[in-house]
């Protein structure tokens, strides 16, 4: 199956979107609606999730995490942690804390990675951080109010980390700036990465993604790890179209995170992402559905009946209708005119057709004879086309 053709959509699931009746758009809240899928881990949790709800889902990982075998240096690090017996603890994400633990048993060295870190006292990002932890046995004495490494930080510094040694358990994107905080204050610190990412195999998936993106044939990009984010703007740049990929993020193309941690290179480089109030992949859907409902879903009464625009799916008066891609990018941009007339040269503009009348006219005749009542798209003589509400 083509990586980026959409997967076959399991049954929808309930949602709390409310919908016109005679529809069933309340079962399918992202019906009509393209989104793109970076991550690798956990992937398929995120693409049946957003499947159910109705969206159709392209999915190109930007990286995976490299096989724990192969992480010699993991075990490396691990050793250098109990040799160090340090004085303190940071685990940042349940995974890490168990591939961690996972991968120093596979080197017989689990049981004294066990005992170091039992007496050390533990600081924990959040609530599954801290399940990992005590999954292993381990006792944590402090939790980020925030979730977020900073305040933990804040929390060793308001206490004193001067002459103590302190691991930080990293999560694939290194927070350079905490690392440095903890070191000016006096403390020896030491990290240890579980995870680390590795271009995916399929290298061709991004790019294709990427030029979705560009296009404008995209809705939402998700993101759930930083290091991602990094990887589309490396691949952007040797595409040559990494302007054109932020304009479309600016613009066209909206982008949502699971975090502050993942969304902190978007914000570096202008784009400003959709952040759900609690770090987890169920606010982050959540978000994203009430996102699109209010922002792009598009309805109109008119005198050919009532007009709803979802993405690219089409419903006049509850009946599906199939729109070429020029269209319907005329019809959403008489849509969102609500009925006042829209001049044919910015008509033309829009769709990129240069001032060619004669392609324009096409256009509106493809788009009338594909409707239900061609009579919904009216001519204006001299000034340009409306709908007819």
């Amino acid at each position: 199956m083509n990586a980026l053709a959409p997967t076959e959509a399991p049954g929808a699931a309930p949602s709390q979107t409310e919908e016109a009746p005679g529809r069933e758009a309340a079962d399918s809240p992202l019906e009509g609606f393209r989104i793109g899928v970076t991550s690798h881990r956990r992937s398929q949790d995120l693409i049946e999730a957003l499947e159910r709800r109705g969206a159709e889902v392209l999915h190109a990982p930007a990286l995976k995490i490299a096989p724990v075998q192969e992480d010699i240096r993991l075990i490396e690090d691990t050793k250098a942690v109990i040799a160090a017996k340090p004085d303190l603890c940071i685990a940042t994400t349940a995974y890490g804390m168990r591939r961690w633990c996972e991968a120093a048993d596979s080197f017989g060295i689990g049981e004294q990675l066990l005992e170091t870190l039992g007496n050390c006292r533990m600081f924990v990002r959040g609530p599954k951080a801290r399940g990992a932890v005590r999954a292993a046995g381990l006792a944590d004495v402090g939790i980020s109010s925030d979730e977020t490494t900073a305040t933990l930080v804040d929390m060793l510094l308001a206490e004193g980390v001067r002459g103590k040694t302190v691991v930080v358990q990293l999560h694939g994107y290194t927070d350079v700036r905490q690392l440095e905080r903890l070191r000016m204050s006096g403390a020896t610190v030491l990290t240890v990465t579980p995870y680390r990412w590795v271009k995916p195999d399929g290298e061709d998936r991004l790019p294709r993604l990427i030029e979705a993106a560009c296009s404008g044939n995209l809705d939402v990009l998700t993101f759930t790890s930083a290091p991602a984010v990094d990887a589309m703007w490396s691949t952007a740049h040797e595409m040559g179209v990494y302007k054109q990929l932020i304009e479309s993020l600016q613009t066209t193309v909206t982008t949502a995170v699971v975090g502050p941690v993942t969304a902190q290179p978007l914000l570096d480089a202008g784009v400003t992402p959709l952040i759900p109030e609690r770090f987890r992949m169920g606010a982050l859907i959540r978000l994203v559905c009430e996102h699109l409902a209010l922002n792009h879903v598009r309805r109109l009464d008119t005198r050919s009946g009532n007009i709803e625009l979802r993405g690219r799916s089409l419903r006049i008066d509850g009946q599906p209708v199939e729109l070429a891609p020029a269209p319907l990018l005329l019809l959403r941009a008489l849509l969102g005119a609500g009925g006042a007339v829209l001049s044919r040269e910015s008509l033309s503009e829009l769709l990129e057709l240069r001032g060619s009348v004669h392609a324009l006219d096409m256009t509106v005749s493809r788009l009338r004879s594909s409707l239900p009542d061609g009579r919904l798209v009216e001519t204006v003589v001299k000034r340009g086309y409306r709908l007819r509400v």
